[in-house]
């Protein structure tokens, strides 16, 4: 490597560049998009017809020994969904693939509300009861409902070390980046040989902290933490964003027909908007990767198909909610710009200068409407939508050690889990930004490849979701007010959990 001048950072920047290229390729963006689409179809569009009943249910459910609430479940799945991918991950999006890659992030947020119904109820009916309190997600039900024990092996080690390592360096890392804009006039200082920023250095150190103190308190600490701060700064940002649109509202409509012309003429090539849309779509509200089922599947509900429907809401609330706001607020300001095909810059009034895989787009188009406040504002409500997400992935990450351990066990598993997530985020947080970004997209793709193929199959092996589903639109037509849920009566095998309740 040295002979060719190329060091050993290069090399491993230029090696998780060419697996991201084979890992999302047109076939996974087609696969993301079909998915979508047949279960749209299959659901008779669930993610239109049952809005009213998804609202309902946010809040019908209570929390108990074992399990919390549907909201307390959708506040968990929410903090992985809104998150760096909201306001970093949309200023990519249009930096990389223009003003048109909104609308196919809203495509894929509109298709991808059934897929995560789908996903979801699999996770709840699945479900197993594990050292007191509820566990689910891909793996268990690619081994109970598909039988395949090695494929699920496969999907909870991926996830494992992609929620463990890959994709917690890109929250903290669009926090420390939020935090050095912000305070300005960044001095080093030397760390393990190397120079680091000290406002990064000093962030990483803090966010370490609040973390470890949290993810040492298990699962219900991190429920009762993100029912309080998602909603809090899901609505404060929305409220920001609203307040910059209201000041610039005569140029709404010419920015809406921008995201609309732009999405099949755009400026950086069809291929590169719709690759950065579906990209930055998944990244953000996660439908089809298969994070939201082990949150769902956490929940006390009296049927499966209720969480289904409160975790179809959550893509709702992050993409059409939390990333149009955004996207709306930099093309409003003007504040970015797009690299073509061939490197050329236009669009927006920044140039090259300002990196793009950054939360900068959002910060300065805050700015030039509320001065020096914007990049602060920026900074604070990142550092809540990142560190609750960093909370989620922990979550995901110790659930699927939880599926392994059921097999194999060994000493101090989850202690050595928290170890090595919180020095990936200390180490995200001080470090650039375009490896980070390619770790995590790497992480996101190979989880929404093994997990999207999974429950197409089980479309064609006994296609429990739509039974649950049919059988609680029966139930609810019934006009009943305690619901069950029956799955031998059902001919869906292997739910333990429901057979024995």
């Amino acid at each position: 490597m040295q002979d060719s001048g190329i060091s050993t950072g290069e090399y491993f920047a230029n090696l998780v560049a060419t697996l991201n290229g084979y890992v999302w390729s047109t076939a996974l963006i087609s696969l993301a998009l079909g998915a979508g689409i047949f279960y749209s179809i299959l659901t008779r569009f669930v993610q239109v017809r049952m809005f009213r009943e998804m609202w309902r249910l946010l809040f019908s459910s209570k929390e108990s020994e074992t399990g919390i609430s549907s909201f307390q479940a959708l506040a968990v799945s929410l903090s992985g969904r809104v998150g760096t991918g909201n306001i970093a991950g949309v200023a990519a999006a249009i930096g990389f693939g223009g003003p048109g890659a909104v609308f196919w992030m809203w495509v894929v947020a509109f298709l991808g509300a059934a897929t995560a119904y789908i996903e979801s109820a699999l996770g709840q009916i699945y479900k197993e009861v594990d050292e007191g309190q509820y566990r689910g997600g891909p793996a268990y039900y690619i081994e109970k409902a598909m039988g395949q024990k090695w494929y699920a092996w496969i999907f909870a080690l991926v996830t494992i070390f992609a929620c463990g390592i890959l994709l917690p360096g890109v929250q903290s890392n669009s926090i420390g980046n939020a935090s050095a804009l912000a305070v300005g006039g960044d001095s080093m200082i030397a760390f393990f040989g190397d120079d680091v920023s000290a406002v990064k250095f000093t962030t990483g150190v803090l966010v370490v902290a609040v973390l470890g103190f949290i993810i040492f308190g298990g699962v219900k600490r991190i429920a009762h933490v993100t029912q309080i701060v998602v909603p809090f700064m899901a609505i404060g940002y929305i409220l920001m964003a609203l307040g910059i649109i209201v000041y610039h509202v005569a140029e709404l409509p010419a920015i809406v027909a921008l995201i609309v012309g732009d999405a099949f003429n755009p400026m950086a090539g069809v291929g590169v908007a719709i690759l950065w849309g579906v990209k930055r779509g998944i990244y953000s509200n996660e439908a089809g990767q298969g994070s939201g089922p082990h949150a769902a599947a956490a929940s006390e509900v009296q049927h499966p198909a209720q969480q289904g429907l409160v975790q179809s809401f959550s893509v709702y609330v992050d993409t059409l909610f939390v990333c149009t706001a955004t996207a709306f607020m930099i093309l409003i300001t003007q504040q970015y710009y797009v690299t073509g095909l061939d490197s050329s810059v236009s669009g927006g009034v920044l140039g090259p200068d300002v990196i793009i895989a950054s939360p900068a787009f959002t910060q300065l188009a805050l700015e030039s409407v509320m001065g020096g406040f914007g990049k602060t504002f920026v900074a604070v409500a990142l550092f809540f939508f990142a560190f609750t997400t960093l909370l989620a992935y922990y979550y995901i990450a110790e659930t699927n050690v939880a599926y392994i351990r059921r097999t194999f066990r060994f000493p101090y598993e989850l202690t050595i889990l928290k170890l090595v997530m919180l020095a990936s985020v200390f180490y995200g947080t001080i470090r650039e930004a375009n490896l980070a970004w390619a770790m995590g997209d790497l992480g996101v793709g190979l989880m929404a490849w093994l997990n999207i193929i999974g429950i197409l199959i089980l479309f064609f092996m006994g296609r429990p979701a739509l039974k649950a589903l049919k059988d609680y639109e029966a139930q609810r037509k019934a006009g009943v007010t305690d619901y069950s849920f029956d799955p031998q009566k059902l001919g869906i095998r292997n739910a333990d959990f429901w057979e024995n309740k």
